[in-house]
């Protein structure tokens, strides 16, 4: 079953905390799948949780949940580069509502 919320691929940088390896906090990481999800589809989900940030390292992933209505939809953050504290990073929904 396709998700009720329209979503694919988008790829954006944040900006993160200094430190040996920069990483994007939880909660910065949740608002923006959260808002690239809402500009992809043109409505807002519930909610979005993912289990910790996001350590930028290219390749590094995070598996995040996305509430809309009574679907959850799977979603990958991947990091695709790291130029001092900006962390460049895809999000991807999965194709399928989670059981």
């Amino acid at each position: 079953m396709k998700s009720a919320l329209a979503l694919a691929a988008c790829a954006l940088a944040v900006s993160c905390s200094a430190g040996s390896t920069p990483t994007v906090s939880r909660s910065t990481l949740e608002k923006t799948v959260y808002d690239r999800m809402t500009d992809y589809a043109g409505r807002a989900p519930d909610k979005v949780e993912c289990p910790g940030g996001l350590e930028g390292e290219e390749g590094r992933t995070q598996r995040c949940i996305l509430y809309a209505g009574s679907d959850k939809v799977g979603v990958t953050v991947t990091v695709t580069s790291v130029d001092g504290t900006d962390v460049n990073f895809d999000i991807e929904a999965d194709d399928e509502v989670m059981q």
